[in-house]
């Protein structure tokens, strides 16, 4: 087996691909021996090389380095950095390479402590395709849903502590369904049996209380075999998860948010520029891209905490912006819980203080922890403590889901999908963002684009553009389409819908008018006054006519118009 631990330590004095080549021994030997007895041979070294050229091969050999070039690319190393030292790698780089190591040594049993935690997106993805085309077993701890959505064929789960563990097949989100479901069983032979118990003693105490030798005999022979049923263990309590729940105080209007011509460099390094995007009243959007891109510099720009270079950001009328930050600077390290909350909320008295705080999990004396001796869950909890409290109408989240165990995670998802205000979020948590995104904007180091749809379409939509583009990358793919339309064009339609609306709005008003002339002219052919006068009736019989006729072509252009906003 081959274990990879989450912090995993590489002591190795050498190259990133020195240390993945050096993996495996054996095929090393071989080609050590082949080379030596490459040149002049005799018949007795020639016959040696084939035997020991039949073996390397069967070993893969001939394709060993590249395989190792090609796991470290897919791992998300450039090639020009695979003469880098070990020594000179940070913690997470050198856990990828002990990673790019253990899979290339292809052991039987692959043990992985949370093997996504340092990769990107595009490492994520080419994992989990490694994976799930392994032929050896794997065995792995992670806490990304998506993730284990499309790697896993069996769940083990350790949730019921002195119960024991519970094996499910399936991936996570069968899991959750089949254990749901166990739960439910569980619950209900418990309470069966309960029943059962109940009326056994019931009956052994009546047949106790007649004292006769027979009721005595028959009750001490029914309180044996009760005492002998294997008693079943209440279904475990469900965790004492905390409660959020995310209200607007005030409702917004239409335009939220207006982002045009948005840039930002550090020094010589463009993190983006041209980035054009409009939020409506009531969407909820997912900002996603590759780390280092700059998706929350720009959610930083639009909060005011950094200037951007170049465009312009706009908040609508009525926007009330509520700011979850992933790095968490926004509290006084130095207060406790209570007086952060208290301070923030003046209005709240304490027991309104503690009762908030006690819904997220700060109970007795963890009230008065100071804000810097937090773990990162504590901090996260208290944070989407405030955004439930300040009631704004926009909400604006970078990275929620970091530190969050699932549970949590699974609560705030399920607030924000009942939450009616307005949404931006980013987040590299792709289950977190299918289960909440109505819209997803991509930014690439080409620009912005977007997806009409949760995490699964857009996943979808960029492969069949990078097909329909003729390469792999589909980041450099600028057509569009009805699933990925840049700004301009969306801005454009949505101007273009809105005149057909207006058309087909004027034309109703034209057919009410003409019927409502058309019933006036119908009234007076009933006046028996009318009937008498030949000449009234012969002119209206001819307007009624005319009127007819462009009710005709009236109803004739409004199906056009119709059709065509379709």
């Amino acid at each position: 087996f081959g274990y990879l631990a989450q912090y995993q330590g590489v002591d190795f004095s050498g190259s990133i691909l020195d240390f993945v080549v050096d993996a495996r021994p054996d095929i090393l030997e071989l080609e050590a021996q082949l080379a030596q007895l490459e040149g002049d041979m005799d018949e007795e070294r020639l016959s040696r090389y084939e035997q020991l050229s039949r073996q390397f091969d069967l070993l893969g050999g001939y394709s060993y380095r590249s395989e190792c070039a090609g796991v470290l690319k897919g791992l998300g190393f450039a090639e020009n950095e695979f003469g880098r030292e070990i020594s000179g790698l940070s913690g997470g780089q050198k856990t990828r390479v002990a990673l790019a190591r253990l899979l290339i040594s292809k052991p039987d049993l692959l043990i992985l402590d949370e093997p996504i935690n340092h990769l990107d997106l595009a490492s994520i993805e080419w994992l989990e395709v490694f994976l799930k085309s392994y032929a050896g077993a794997v065995l792995l701890v992670a806490h990304d849903r998506y993730f284990l959505d499309r790697v896993v064929g069996r769940i083990v789960d350790l949730s019921f502590g002195e119960g024991g563990a519970k094996s499910y097949q399936g991936n996570y989100s069968e899991f959750v369904r089949q254990k749901e479901i166990y739960l439910v069983s569980l619950e209900n032979a418990y309470d069966k049996q309960q029943k059962k118990i109940a009326h056994e003693e019931a009956v052994i105490e009546k047949l106790s209380r007649f004292n006769r030798e027979k009721s005595i005999r028959r009750a001490e022979s029914r309180k044996k075999k009760l005492e002998k049923i294997e008693r079943l263990e209440k279904a475990p309590p469900e965790s004492d998860g905390m409660t959020l729940s995310l209200s607007p105080l005030s409702r917004s209007g239409k335009d939220v948010l207006l982002v045009e011509g948005l840039g930002k460099s550090y020094g010589e390094k463009q993190l983006f520029s041209g980035v054009d995007f409009q939020i409506r009243r009531g969407e909820h959007v997912a900002l996603i891209g590759d780390n280092g891109i700059g998706k929350s510099t720009i959610l930083k720009i639009i909060n005011g905490y950094l200037e951007g270079d170049a465009g312009k950001v706009v908040l609508g009328t009525g926007v009330t912006v509520g700011y979850y930050d992933q790095e968490q600077q926004l509290f006084d390290e130095e207060k406790t819980l209570f007086d952060e909350m208290q301070d923030t909320y003046p209005g709240m008295d304490n027991t309104r203080v503690r009762n908030v705080l006690a819904a997220f999990l700060f109970r007795g004396e963890d009230v008065f922890k100071k804000i810097k001796a937090l773990s990162g869950g504590e901090r996260g909890r208290i944070s989407l403590c405030k955004l439930m409290l300040s009631g704004a109408n926009f909400l604006i989240l970078d990275e929620p889901t970091n530190h969050l165990d699932m549970e949590s995670k699974e609560i705030l998802e399920q607030a924000l999908n009942e939450y009616d205000g307005t949404l931006l979020y980013v987040s590299h948590d792709r289950y977190f963002v299918n289960q909440t995104a109505e819209r997803i904007l991509e930014l690439t180091g080409s620009g912005l684009r977007e997806f009409l749809g949760d995490y699964d379409y857009y996943v979808r939509k960029r492969d069949e553009l990078a097909a329909a583009s003729g390469s792999g990358e589909a980041g450099t793919e600028k057509k569009v389409s009805a699933g990925a339309l840049d700004y301009k064009e969306q801005k454009r339609l949505a101007r273009e819908e809105e005149r057909k609306q207006r058309a087909i709005s004027k034309l109703e008003g034209e057919i009410e008018q003409v019927e409502g002339q058309i019933k006036e002219i119908e009234a007076q052919f009933l006046d028996p006054e009318t009937a008498k006068n030949s000449a009234k009736l012969n002119a209206l019989s001819a307007e009624q006519a005319k009127l007819d006729a462009r009710l005709a072509e009236l109803y004739e252009q409004w199906e056009e118009a119709t059709l065509a906003l379709d």
